[in-house]
């Protein structure tokens, strides 16, 4: 009867995962629904609701190097051209750069989404309501969807050990697959509640922060100058370039920088 160890531990295992999502969903669902009426996200802000510091980075390189304060080749090196920040994000890239004026990209996108210049934003987007918080990262509907597909896997692996068991057993084989097909479908039930209740699933933005990603995706569809382009950037990330060079750039960032 060892199968019954191991349903009991499927059980487990997806009670566990499922009754997280659901507590996380509530907490969720808590998040002031007024957050951030009548405000108007910035790009920084919006690339940091939709991809956390590391799109802040990405979208400040992007930024520089269209207006050629910034020369970003496709070998995956940053030049810069005029030192003179404009802003504390693009201050901080060009520190991150350094005073020989090159570096990898790599480095630079890792420095630049660290910076307190990033942080302080992100601390700002907490206070509205409309990120969230760094405590909660791990409770968030994200982790928690993350959770129940592994263990969906895991019990569709337990079910099959249970199955290719060489002891013998009084039960039919078709009938432990049946009590093993009861936990899978919870957790496949979970992620389909969850997916229709609470998606899109977000790790940075709250409930509030989504909906104002939202209006800012449908402006975004409606023009196509400069501005549009960096929002995409902003809230796509990388693949929202066009332009294949650029794109080139960054596909050596996570590169070991050469001898």
């Amino acid at each position: 009867m060892f199968w019954v160890l191991l349903l009991l531990l499927a059980w487990a295992v997806a009670g566990t995962a499922c009754t997280r999502l659901c507590l996380a969903a509530v907490r969720t669902a808590a998040f002031d629904a007024d957050a951030g009426r009548g405000h108007d996200l910035t790009l920084y802000e919006a690339a940091f609701l939709s991809g956390g510091p590391a799109r802040v980075a990405d979208l400040t390189l992007v930024s520089m190097a269209r207006e050629r304060r910034l020369l970003l080749a496709h070998t995956g090196w940053a030049t810069v051209v005029d030192p003179s920040g404009r802003d504390e994000m693009e201050r901080s890239v060009i520190g991150a750069i350094g005073p020989e004026g090159q570096s990898r990209i790599a480095p630079v996108r890792s420095a630049a989404a660290d910076a307190d210049a990033v942080r302080s934003l992100g601390e700002g987007l907490v206070r509205a309501g409309l990120a969230v918080p760094d405590a909660a990262a791990r409770t968030t509907v994200a982790s928690g969807v993350r959770q129940v597909r592994a263990a969906a896997v895991a019990v569709f692996a337990l079910g099959v050990a249970a199955l290719l068991l060489p002891a013998p057993t009084d039960m039919p084989r078709d009938l432990v697959a049946v009590w093993f097909a009861l936990p899978f479908t919870l957790t496949l039930s979970c992620l389909g509640i969850a997916r229709v209740e609470v998606h899109p699933y977000s790790r940075w933005a709250s409930p509030a922060g989504q909906r104002l990603l939202g209006t800012l995706h449908r402006r975004v569809n409606r023009t196509v100058d400069d501005h549009a382009l960096l929002t995409s950037v902003a809230v796509r990330g990388i693949r929202a370039v066009g332009e294949p060079e650029l794109r080139a750039a960054f596909a050596h960032r996570d590169q070991p920088p050469r001898e």
